[in-house]
């Protein structure tokens, strides 16, 4: 956490204000920030499979002709895919094997990113970096994932590191 020094806090000047305002940006816990993270990642992809299930046939047919996903039929990727899609954001609002689901949507928009929409990068970063938070911090206080480590945490001492060490 950021130090503002005495001499600094006792004079109102625009370096005091910059200094004091991150101090309390800082105290924002990761719980208030996973939450709309969960909840922009959770849209991307629920809105991705109800454009896939408004009309399943073109859809299967951007897998036979566009998305040429190796080692994965066309067939079966479309219904992975989808199904990915439909799991994955319940899971993510209800913070559910958050760390899984994001391991997962990681993996997939790897996929989208190299052999379907290699131009999309600017976009599928933004993904990627939404996801990395929630893979490394987990889904905050306010998930399932919480009330289960607390459970697990209670029979087995360990417990997830934020749980030891209150929320970073």
């Amino acid at each position: 956490m950021t130090h503002v020094p005495e001499s600094i806090r006792a004079k109102p000047t625009m370096t005091a204000r910059v200094l004091r305002a991150i101090g309390w940006l800082e105290k924002v816990p990761h719980t208030v920030l996973a939450l709309p993270l969960r909840l922009a990642v959770a849209t991307v992809f629920w809105n991705s499979a109800m454009a896939k299930l408004a009309n399943w046939n073109s859809a299967l047919e951007l897998f036979r002709e566009d998305y040429q996903v190796p080692l994965v039929p066309p067939e079966p990727a479309a219904y992975l895919a989808v199904s990915i899609e439909l799991a994955a954001p319940v899971l993510l609002m209800l913070g559910l094997a958050t760390r899984l689901v994001a391991l997962v949507l990681l993996g997939m928009t790897a996929v989208i990113e190299i052999f379907v929409y290699p131009l999309a990068w600017p976009t599928h970063i933004q993904w990627a970096a939404m996801l990395l938070v929630l893979l490394c911090r987990g889904a905050g206080n306010w998930s399932l994932d919480h009330l289960v480590y607390e459970r697990l945490g209670r029979a087995h001492r360990g417990g997830p590191p934020h749980a030891a060490a209150g929320e970073r």
